[in-house]
């Protein structure tokens, strides 16, 4: 059983201060000293960035020196099955636990219902739902609107909104007294002037490795503009209202294949601003699996760290860093030798980027035979894909489901040896297994597959004669 107060963070709709408040909320917890569970409904990486750093000792000095990375739940890639466990993983030990909602509060994956939606999560974790409401431009109907999303669905528990963009003294007032009566009490109201700029780019806001500085004084900045704003303590009572949940906690528990008269393999994984995309999931796999995961820079490192028999690179942007990326020579050619003796290397879009040939017309590794560049087109969307062949991630017939999101072209998109087969919601080869390689644009969740981190761990550990 689970008993972390806990509660959801929803909207309309996207753009209405899901992240701000969530955020805000979490530092401000944080700040008053308690222990705070950070999580994400969907596959997002960049929001879990900033959740990380609110609830961090670097922040607010009250965490006693823990990171408690902020940790996604997605239905769609892990399974509704998991979300409970993944939680209770996640918000073991904590006071509180914040969950910032994904898009509007009823958006799921295309054509599959409420799955993925933050309103099945909400109802699989038995949490109460804060609805922000974006009120710039309207004042009674808000009413309208909150009474249609808290009557939609009788299992969703809309405990509270809190109003966001209110322009002026008279016009808090107009929508408190729309809302009085509603039996959704109003928890908290920000003004327009109160959003703390987050700047964006092509694929959402600017993760926080990039940024680390400027994302502190305006957490800081978040943090007390939200607790000034916000009813902290009637949000603390209705987290403190979610019932008990019924489930066991989620274990990276995949059984070790390394020999310790041996030693552990050292897996690299590649971070820094470039390649910030990463679920915190799994580092604990591959661990558990026996290895050793030591972080590496491509912007700064010449070179691999030392010992290393298998590679991982995640997403991120190596768009923005092509250059950088490119003049750091040395670490391309250690890349490309570890590649081509065999070893392991799995690598997930960013990561794709990193190992063709070029990026927009800059050298990259030159481990797989393709060129890719920046389009104007979005790739955006849940997928379905079974392994074509076996590989250092799966054996063939290993069916996934993961997550595309990326405005590059590689072409071409897919070597003689596939990554995957596409079978929902369109069919097509994608990928390239060469070797210990195995590079896709597809995103995919370990804690779904975790004999994914065994198998790779193994396969770095058979390099030595095993």
């Amino acid at each position: 059983m689970v008993n972390v107060p806990r509660l959801v963070i929803a909207a309309p709709s996207s753009g209405s201060g899901k992240t701000t408040v969530a955020t805000g909320l979490m530092a401000a917890f944080s700040e008053r000293g308690l222990a705070v569970s950070p999580h994400k409904v969907g596959p997002d990486y960049i929001d879990p960035g900033y959740h990380t750093l609110a609830v961090s000792s670097g922040f607010s000095g009250s965490s006693g020196g823990v990171t408690r990375p902020g940790r996604n739940l997605d239905a769609y890639m892990c399974g509704p099955g998991l979300i409970g466990p993944l939680f209770a993983y996640g918000a073991a030990g904590c006071d509180l636990a914040v969950v910032e909602g994904v898009m509007g509060l009823y958006d799921g994956a295309s054509d599959q219902g409420e799955l993925a939606s933050t309103a099945q999560v909400s109802k699989l974790l038995r949490a109460p739902v804060v609805l922000v409401v974006d009120a710039s431009s309207q004042s009674r109907s808000v009413a309208a609107l909150v009474h249609g999303f808290a009557s939609w669905d009788p299992e969703v528990r809309i405990g509270g909104v809190i109003l966001n963009k209110v322009a002026t003294d008279r016009h808090e007032r107009l929508l408190r007294d729309a809302l009085d009566g509603s039996g959704v009490p109003v928890m908290g109201v920000l003004r327009r002037t109160d959003q703390v700029g987050t700047p964006s780019r092509h694929l959402g806001l600017v993760p926080v490795a990039e940024r680390r500085t400027d994302a502190l004084d305006a957490m800081a900045e978040l943090a007390g503009r939200v607790r000034a704003g916000c009813d902290l303590e009637a949000l603390l009572a209705l987290a403190r209202s979610a019932p008990e949940l019924a489930t066991e906690a989620w274990e990276p528990g995949v059984a070790p294949v390394v020999d310790p008269e041996r030693g552990r393999p050292v897996i690299a994984m590649a971070g820094g601003p470039a390649f910030t995309f990463s679920y915190a999931e799994h580092t604990e796999l591959l661990t558990a699996a026996g290895a050793d995961v030591v972080p590496f820079d491509p912007l700064r490192d010449e070179a691999l760290p030392p010992g290393t028999r298998g590679l991982v690179i995640g997403g991120g942007f190596p768009e923005v860093y092509a250059p950088e990326l490119s003049a750091n020579e040395p670490l391309r050619k250690a890349v490309a030798e570890l590649a081509y003796t065999g070893a392991p290397v799995a690598a997930e879009c960013a990561g794709l980027l990193y190992l063709a040939r070029s990026l927009d017309g800059k050298p990259m590794c030159g481990v797989l035979p393709a060129d890719a560049r920046m389009s104007g087109r979005l790739t955006l969307g849940y997928r379905e894909a079974v392994a074509i062949g076996d590989s250092a991630l799966a054996v063939a017939g290993t069916r996934v489901r993961g997550h595309e999101f990326h405005r590059t072209v590689l072409e071409p998109g897919a070597g003689a040896e596939p990554a995957w087969g596409l079978v929902h919601p369109e069919r097509r080869v994608e990928g390239f297994v060469r070797g210990g390689v195995h590079a896709s644009y597809l995103h995919t969740h370990w804690a779904a597959t975790p004999e994914m981190a065994r198998r790779f761990v193994a396969q770095a550990v058979g390099r030595d004669g095993r």
